[in-house]
């Protein structure tokens, strides 16, 4: 099969597309055909060259996120059928869904929303790609405020947008200010032009997904008894406060998770973001492109 690896932690100048042994499904795996996979571009950049045997990996398949229709199932596994519709992750010591086919484990897959494609189609007077299935970065943003517990407050990042709206959050960023106000926040602040400190002890929940300065001065935003959630696993949180909770958040499987963000894309509530799609081989160039910034939503590799 075709898929698209990396063979030194060289970052994005050493993808290469290739052909590869095919993926077979383990115990308790499901064997995806892939129809869309979503990238995160400093993926390239985690720590994951050690498998979880404690070898040092050849070479790695990134692209974590998958949508597409299974091929064939592992020994053991339950609750999914050859043929099925289903989208979901991959486990990222794993090899990733940048490939034709990937091996995924049963627990981290879901059927894919009814309402939503596989590959997404081109709508809008800007042609903006929209309907791809696979909602994995509103399951990141869900779990990451179910860590909070949140009433009001602020959530950065589109994905979350939707789910924080309804808590009443707010979020920023400025290239994304029309979307993000489109999906419902109540209030923007955007990160390269605006002042943080204007929003100073005005949330119950910080959810930063960028981490650096940004989550150093996070704290600040927060009242008395408020809580800040970093998804930046390498990070950690700044302790100038003794009146606020900091909680370091790592995506955990859920497929009663994915179900239910199936559920509400299907209702409306959810719409996945994409913001281009590219084919398979020109991986390297979706990669630079998702770096560079200016691309609000999801990059899709699509074989």
């Amino acid at each position: 099969m075709k898929a698209v690896r990396i063979h030194e932690p060289t970052g994005i100048s050493g993808l290469v597309y290739e052909e590869v042994p095919d993926a077979r499904p383990g115990l308790c795996d499901v064997l995806v055909k892939v129809a869309a996979c979503g990238i995160t571009h400093n993926e390239l950049d985690w720590p994951l060259w050690t498998c979880r045997a404690g070898h040092r990996r050849a070479s790695i398949i990134p692209g974590h996120e998958v949508s597409g229709v299974v091929a064939a199932l592992g020994y053991g596994t339950a609750g999914i059928a050859v043929g099925d519709e289903v989208s979901g992750l991959t486990d990222q010591l794993r090899d990733g869904a940048a490939a034709e086919y990937v091996a995924v484990e049963a627990r981290n897959l879901a059927p894919k929303p009814h309402t939503a494609d596989h590959v997404p189609r081109r709508s809008g007077a800007a042609g903006r790609p929209d309907g791809v299935a696979g909602p994995v970065r509103p399951r990141e943003a869900g779990q990451g405020a179910d860590g909070g517990h949140p009433r009001r407050g602020r959530v950065d990042g589109g994905p979350a947008c939707p789910l924080g709206r309804r808590a009443g959050d707010r979020t920023g960023r400025s290239h994304s200010r029309s979307l993000v106000l489109e999906l419902g926040a109540g209030r923007f602040v955007a990160l390269d032009g605006e002042r943080l400190e204007d929003a100073a002890g005005q949330a119950d929940l910080v959810f930063d997904t960028i981490g650096g300065e940004v989550l150093a001065r996070s704290p600040a935003l927060l009242r008395p008894g408020g809580t800040l959630v970093t998804i930046k696993a390498a990070a950690q949180p700044p302790a100038s406060r003794d009146d606020i909770r900091t909680v370091v958040f790592v995506q955990e499987s859920s497929r009663a998770q994915l179900t239910e963000l199936a559920r509400l894309v299907d209702q409306g509530h959810l719409r996945p973001q994409v913001g281009a799609v590219y084919p398979l081989a020109q991986a390297a160039e979706a990669y630079s492109a998702k770096a560079a910034g200016g691309i609000p939503g999801r990059i899709i590799l699509q074989p």
